[in-house]
């Protein structure tokens, strides 16, 4: 048989008697405790092991206590030999891991038919082992095409509004890093810590930039008008939230939605909405706004108060934050309008690396295939133009697939070294060069 079977006892009478009755399994002797330890350690393919309770040098429970704090070891069913009279030690040893126990003096039968019995048991659970290693990556490819999918259906979006020159790709880098940043900031504070959790800051910054996709539904003549609108412009130009939800409620329509539209459609229908119930499209007031679009009404002002519209030129910084600050309360709940205010170095600091104007050109592509996930080329998102043509990427699996919480700059943008953003999100990993793509 192919079955490994480490033999551990002291008695040889015994061992002798062992290895009779398993003459056609492939067995390994050891004669204390520290030896069956040591062939542990060297063989990594023990698929059973019998241990005598009374040694020299390592008794059984040592040899016990130390294979559970050793992983490799602990997953070896172990059944242990016990005297007639040592129901304690059986007790004992079953409660430190052994699976089973056989009592002296041997009877071979009994001793075949356990090791039998634990063979079957150890070859079923294999077979589970592989079998939920198969579905694990069924699952992980699964969800890597739907959060290609997604992140595809974002870009598709997102293009639409590029296509028009409604919206820059450095206002898409602007609003995610600030909702990045303000949703860690208010997560710290107990009244937002179990709202706030990692999987939906996730789908906060990366819907953040559709909040206009109902842009693409109204006449241009309306959207790049350079001066005020006219009442009935002004109700025309109110209609995109609506355009934004109907087109982003096909799945719901269908009887399903994913949870990233979910949260998009909720930052889409209510980020006019105002906190003193005087917004549009439904006049909702307070807290009956959802957190999302709370959140994005603040993000939205400050971007288009310190960014040049063709409607008016851009003010500054501080400038910004009084207009902002008179509508607290108004405008803004007024607890989160704090929190943005207690951010607004690093606000400020968003706003000025992302200030240049982005064009098509400032698409990058990989260089001699650094990358070994292909996915990545869907990743490579708006870049603030910087030194050259050499760029720093970061890239780690567990950051684009599982989420991981870790940021090498604690959650603060780049200001220099790092120029690409998967959404906003830094992603970790090793350096490559970049070069740009022609247009």
């Amino acid at each position: 048989m192919n079955t490994t079977i480490l033999i551990a006892d002291d008695s040889k009478t015994d061992m002798m008697l062992i290895k009779n009755m398993l003459f056609d399994y492939n067995l390994l002797l050891a004669y204390d405790g520290l030896e069956a330890l040591d062939i542990i350690n060297n063989i990594q393919s023990i698929d059973l092991m019998i241990l005598d309770i009374n040694m020299p040098r390592m008794d059984g429970f040592g040899v016990l206590e130390a294979m559970q704090k050793w992983p490799v070891a602990k997953r070896i069913p172990t059944m242990i030999l016990t005297n007639y009279d040592e129901i304690e030690n059986e007790v004992k040893g079953l409660n430190m891991g052994a699976v089973d126990y056989i009592r002296k003096p041997l009877n071979m039968q009994s001793v075949r038919k356990r090791v039998e019995i634990h063979m079957n048991l150890r070859r079923a659970l294999k077979s589970i082992e592989e079998h939920n290693q198969l579905l694990e990556e069924k699952v992980y490819a699964r969800t890597r095409e739907l959060i290609l999918t997604r992140d595809i259906t974002i870009h598709a979006l997102l293009g639409l509004l590029e296509v028009r020159n409604l919206e820059s790709s450095n206002h898409t880098v602007r609003t995610q890093w600030m909702m990045k940043i303000l949703c860690e900031h208010l997560k710290s504070k107990p009244r937002y810590a179990n709202l706030l959790k990692e999987e939906y800051i996730i789908e906060l910054v990366q819907t953040a930039p559709l909040h206009d996709i109902g842009k693409v539904g109204v006449p241009d003549n309306i959207l790049l008008k350079p001066g005020a609108f006219n009442p009935e412009e002004y109700e025309l130009m109110k209609k995109h939230t609506t355009y934004g939800v109907e087109a982003l409620s096909v799945g719901p329509k269908l009887g399903r939605t994913a949870g990233f539209i979910h949260t998009a459609i909720e930052i889409v229908a209510t980020h006019h909405e105002k906190y003193d119930g005087t917004g549009y499209p439904s006049g909702v007031k307070g807290e009956d706004i959802p957190l999302s679009g709370r959140l994005m009404a603040i993000i939205d002002v400050y971007d288009a108060l310190t960014n040049k519209r063709v409607y008016k030129e851009a003010c500054s910084h501080e400038e910004a934050l009084e207009t902002m600050g008179q509508e607290r309360g108004k405008h803004f709940d007024p607890e989160l309008l704090d929190g943005f205010f207690e951010i607004e170095s690093d606000i400020r600091q968003i706003a000025s690396n992302t200030s240049s104007t982005l064009t098509r050109r400032d698409r990058f592509a990989i260089y001699k295939g650094h990358f070994a996930d292909p996915l990545l080329h869907f990743f490579l998102c708006p870049i603030i133009p910087g030194q050259g043509s050499t760029y720093r990427i970061y890239r780690c699996r567990e950051a684009i697939y599982q989420r991981a919480s870790s940021d090498p700059f604690g959650g603060r943008p780049p200001v220099c070294s790092l120029r690409i953003y998967r959404f906003g999100w830094p992603v970790q990993g090793n350096c490559c060069r970049l070069h740009e793509t022609p247009q």
